[in-house]
């Protein structure tokens, strides 16, 4: 079978490898339809994980069953099905509690796998013809329809990026009706993020960026673009706030609500653009958040970098404003995201017409595309936000 195979830093080739088979009772071949690049996957091209030549990409499959295991009671041949991104057994302690993104016997290392990602198992990616998903009942979401009909942007997104902007918006930020919200970032996780939040009623969404195509994107996404490249995002943030008019009691509240960050260790210092600095959105962020409120780090925040840049951290020791934090009274929640708690609700939303989370795919692709789509999503061109193959 045909798969994006890692060959080295800024290096992927198409490439053909031995096919996925059922090595389990409880596992599921799909033949994948869709599979999406994702800004994780770029962590692994630039080289900064530690990700060893051979491994193959991707970790957002949708496709149709081909064949199932002699244990596999739900599915069957001919199942249309999405697959999340952490791969889970469904029984052991972390499972039962629906802490699925930790599961403790996917991985022998430690907790936590997923499928095409440095340290996180021996699962080979999705960015491939064919690919076998253990625990077949478990990680298999049954989904209406055909390959290739108007919902197939919307539901290869379930894999992983709208389920991971509603996390972030639902549970780590903790999102209401009536909050205000500012998610730094804007590529996929961070549109799909405050797509999130206004499904949930926020009342002003803004989206910090410095990437035309992207606060364009979140512009029509019913946010309100926030372009850090004019001046301190904080600062514009507070403006729009006072203009917009404070309620009455609440001029010493000229921040938001909710913060998310969507951006992670691959931050750039604003006041030396050329140099990293991974804490810079952890600094905006207390700036930005109102006393009482929430912080979601929804970005990656690596262990550690194998090839860290000017200004970065190589061990993820970082410096972080808990001062103002704890003053503020400000909860932080990190955390992967337990893909099974959300995907059955965000399918029926989709389903029902509720949300289309496929708006914020720019560009397709077939299998053979994918080291140019790397290329151009690397380097933020072409007006590339997210990229799906479809084979």
């Amino acid at each position: 079978m045909r798969a994006v195979v890692y060959q080295g830093v800024r290096n992927v080739e198409v490439r053909e490898v031995p096919d996925a088979t059922l090595q389990a009772e409880t596992d599921a071949l799909v033949r994948i339809t869709s599979t999406a690049l994702c800004g994780t996957d770029l962590h692994m091209y630039d080289g900064r994980t530690g990700a060893e030549p051979g491994l193959v990409f991707g970790h957002e499959p949708l496709g149709v069953v081909e064949r199932v295991g002699s244990a596999v009671q739900t599915l069957r041949p001919g199942t249309r099905v999405v697959v999340p991104t952490h791969l889970f057994c469904g029984t052991c302690a972390m499972c039962a509690r629906g802490l699925s993104a930790l599961c403790l016997r996917a991985r022998p290392e430690g907790p936590g796998a997923a499928y095409g990602y440095a340290g996180m198992g021996p699962y080979r990616g999705a960015q491939a013809e064919l690919l076998r998903v253990p625990w077949a009942d478990a990680n298999c979401l049954p989904l209406p329809g055909e390959p290739g009909d108007g919902h197939e942007d919307d539901f290869v997104l379930l894999a992983d990026a709208f389920v991971t902007g509603w996390h972030s918006a639902a549970t780590l930020a903790d999102v209401h009706a009536g909050d205000t919200v500012a998610v730094l970032g804007a590529g996929t996780i961070g549109l799909l993020s405050a797509y999130s939040a206004r499904l949930l009623g926020a009342r002003v969404v803004y989206c910090v960026d410095g990437v035309d195509a992207r606060l364009d994107k979140a512009g029509e996404l019913g946010a309100v673009p926030v372009d850090f490249r004019r001046a301190d995002p904080v600062a514009q943030i507070h403006a729009d706030r006072a203009r917009r008019g404070l309620p009455i009691g609440e001029e010493k509240l000229p921040g938001v609500d909710k913060v998310i960050d969507a951006v992670g260790f691959q931050a750039h210092d604003r006041a030396h653009p050329d140099r990293e600095r991974p804490d810079q959105v952890l600094a905006d962020a207390a700036r930005l958040v109102n006393p009482g409120g929430a912080v979601a780090v929804a970005g990656v925040y690596p262990e550690k970098d194998t090839d860290p840049r000017t200004g970065g951290s190589a061990d993820g020791h970082l410096n972080a404003p808990w001062g103002t934090l704890f003053a503020k009274g400000v909860g932080v929640r990190f955390g992967r995201t337990h893909d099974r708690r959300y995907t059955r609700l965000l399918r029926d939303l989709v389903v029902s017409g509720q949300a289309r989370p496929g708006v914020i795919v720019t560009h397709h692709g077939a299998l053979a595309d994918a080291p140019a789509l790397y290329r151009h999503f690397d380097r933020r061109e072409h007006g590339l936000i997210k990229a799906v193959l479809r084979l």
